[in-house]
């Protein structure tokens, strides 16, 4: 990610874990009606609607309300008690804490984020949520501060798309995985041509949408780095109509496996 854009993104996130920690909503758009409604609604067609009740119930309320992702690939992970699993974009630590539980005391799960604010955030949630099995780490997903092998699953939530290098993040995910390691992350994705006013809208790419790869693109960047059993399963196509009418349809939520070999 650039200089420049990595701080526009910084700025927006950091922003958006001080509304969650006074008990506002946050929302993958930010403070703008930018998908098509605003922030406080809670009803952003991106990451709206993404967790059963069931799991929202244990959770502390401020990771919920921190909640700006586009899925949730702690449901289709399938994690196993025992591994250690790493978030790439941790935010407020709800998929963290989530994949935590799943993994069981014998488990870790590592959160890096690049944001002192969600960082801070993330680490309260912890807390409250009561995991120890649990370390957040600053960083970037660039440039991941785990060794070699040192992870059995990564997951991520709508948060690789918003790098600018694509190819880096994931050749670090492939680093950091063991042998027969498992990719699993929700992400958005677009079918077919993309208007460069709709991909310079800085908006659209801080609100989880301008960065999108194609899915051959993203299957192609994922084989480059190592990936074999690479599979994406789009699961939400997004409304656009009325703020990106020229690319509705073209862009959705997708859950994107792969494994090192």
């Amino acid at each position: 990610m650039s200089g420049d854009m990595r701080e526009i993104v910084r700025e927006k996130y950091a922003e958006m874990a001080r509304r969650a920690a006074q008990g506002e909503d946050g929302s993958c758009c930010g403070e703008t009606a930018c998908c098509g409604m605003s922030a406080g609604t809670n009803l952003d067609p991106i990451t709206s609607n993404l967790y059963a009740d069931a799991e929202t119930a244990t959770l502390p309320d401020a990771a919920v309300r921190a909640s700006l992702g586009c899925g949730n690939p702690t449901a289709l992970a399938d994690l196993r008690p025992g591994e250690v699993v790493l978030d790439l974009g941790s935010g407020g630590g709800i998929d963290v804490i989530l994949s935590a539980r799943r993994v069981g005391p014998e488990g870790k799960a590592y959160g890096l984020d690049m944001t002192d604010e969600m960082l801070s955030l993330a680490r309260k949630n912890q807390t409250e949520a009561g995991v120890a099995n649990v370390e957040f780490l600053k960083g970037h997903i660039e440039e991941i501060p785990l060794p070699d092998a040192s992870v059995d699953v990564v997951i991520s939530n709508c948060v690789i798309n918003l790098s600018a290098d694509k190819d880096r993040v994931l050749a670090e995910t492939f680093r950091v995985l063991r042998p027969g390691g498992r990719l699993a992350v929700s992400d958005v994705v677009v079918r077919g041509e993309v208007a460069d006013d709709v991909r310079r809208n800085v908006d659209l790419w801080v609100g989880c949408v301008a960065g999108a790869l194609s899915e051959s693109d993203y299957r192609a960047k994922l084989e480059r780095a190592g990936f074999d059993d690479v599979s994406v399963e789009p699961t939400r196509v997004y409304d656009l109509a009325e703020i990106a009418p020229a690319a509705q349809g073209q862009f959705m939520s997708a859950f994107i496996r792969a494994r090192r070999p």
